[in-house]
């Protein structure tokens, strides 16, 4: 079952792909970015409301619950608006390849860090040698696909 999990992730990730592109034509065409990118919310809050009531999980938490919360648990909302915007704004005039290895490229990175020294609730799992040369190609990678 395991295999779903990374089946689903890839499906993500192509996903964000087409996404970039297609935010961007929403955005160009309506010529107001923030308004686009409130459609794009607006679809995304009613894909999850559908997505809930087949899958469950609807439910309001608890006052406690949200007491609970760490102060970064709230930086999704932010981190989702930023990535919107850059896609928004940043990657018809870049380009889809550079786009997406930039964003791509810089989530590894972080994700090497953050799983090093165990932040933002991960497992800690230092980071071998094999993960920074990985980052490091990546990042050689966004340098090739960027260029003209």
């Amino acid at each position: 079952m395991t295999w779903l999990l990374y089946l689903f992730a890839a499906a993500a990730g192509a996903v964000s792909t087409a996404l970039s592109g297609s935010n961007a034509t929403l955005s160009k065409t309506l010529a107001q970015p923030m308004t686009a990118g409130l459609i794009v919310q607006l679809v995304t809050i009613v894909a999850l409301v559908a997505a809930g009531l087949v899958y469950g999980g609807l439910g309001w938490p608890t006052t406690d619950k949200f007491g609970q919360l760490p102060w970064w648990a709230w930086l999704g909302g932010l981190g989702g608006a930023m990535i919107l915007l850059a896609q928004l704004l940043v990657a018809r005039k870049i380009g889809a390849a550079p786009y997406l290895s930039i964003t791509v490229t810089a989530g590894v990175v972080v994700s090497i860090a953050l799983d090093h020294f165990g932040l933002l609730g991960f497992t800690r799992n230092p980071a071998q040698l094999a993960r920074l040369i990985g980052g490091a190609m990546m990042i050689v990678g966004v340098i090739l696909v960027s260029r003209n």
